[in-house]
C-alpha cells in the first residue's frame, strides 16, 4: 500500500474515531474505583470533630459547669457569640470501606451550669463505635495476644539451675573513669 494515495479526509476521520475511542474509555476509568480490577486510588480518610460516645454522654448531669462538660466531652466544635448559652459538638467520619457517620450533641446552659444536653437519638457504646469504623476485616480472626490462665498453667516449667553454675555471658568490660584521678 502507498501511502501517498491515502485520502487526507480518511486519515481525520480515523484519528477523531482513535480520540473519541480514547476519551470513552477515560471517562469509564474516572467513574469506577479500580483501574482493570488492580489498582485502586488512595482516598483520604475526614475525620471532623469530637466523638462522643453513650459513655461520655452519660457522665454530663445538669448543673455541671461549663468546665467539668469540657472535660467529659472535649471542646465544641461550635460556639457561637450570638448563642453563648449553646455548645454544639458535630461528629463527622468519612472512611474507605465503612459507612460515613455523622452525629450532633448540643449542650444548653443556663449561664455557667448545663441546663440539657440534647443527644439527637441514641448514640454508639465505645466497643461499637470502634466496630462500626474497623476497616481491617481480618484483624477479627487474629489470635488473641495475651494467655489464659490455662494456658499459662500448662507451659512446661523451665529446669532450675542454681546460681553457682550460671555462667556470665559476652565479654567483661571495663570502663576508664570519669574523672582523672590525681
Amino acid at each position: 500500500m502507498r501511502f501517498d494515495s491515502f485520502a487526507p479526509g480518511r486519515a481525520a476521520g480515523a484519528a477523531l474515531l482513535l480520540a473519541s475511542a480514547l476519551l470513552a474509555g477515560c471517562q469509564s476509568l474516572q467513574s469506577s474505583d479500580n483501574f482493570l480490577g488492580v489498582i485502586t486510588p488512595y482516598k483520604v480518610e475526614i475525620v471532623q470533630g469530637n466523638v462522643i460516645t453513650k459513655e461520655q454522654a452519660e457522665l454530663v448531669k445538669p448543673g455541671m459547669t461549663r468546665s467539668q462538660v469540657r472535660d467529659a466531652l472535649g471542646s465544641p466544635l461550635l460556639t457561637d457569640v450570638f448563642h453563648a448559652d449553646r455548645w454544639d459538638y458535630v461528629f463527622t467520619i468519612r472512611r474507605p470501606g465503612a459507612e460515613a457517620q455523622q452525629r450532633k450533641v448540643i449542650a444548653r446552659f443556663d449561664g455557667d451550669a448545663l441546663k440539657s444536653l440534647d443527644t439527637g437519638g441514641e448514640l454508639p457504646a465505645e466497643h461499637d463505635f470502634v466496630a462500626s469504623i474497623d476497616t481491617f476485616k481480618t484483624s477479627r480472626n487474629a489470635p488473641p495476644l495475651m494467655l489464659t490462665d490455662e494456658q499459662i498453667k500448662a507451659l512446661p516449667v523451665p529446669p532450675a539451675t542454681p546460681p553457682s553454675q550460671v555462667e556470665p555471658t559476652g565479654p567483661a568490660r571495663t570502663y576508664p573513669p570519669l574523672e582523672p584521678t590525681t
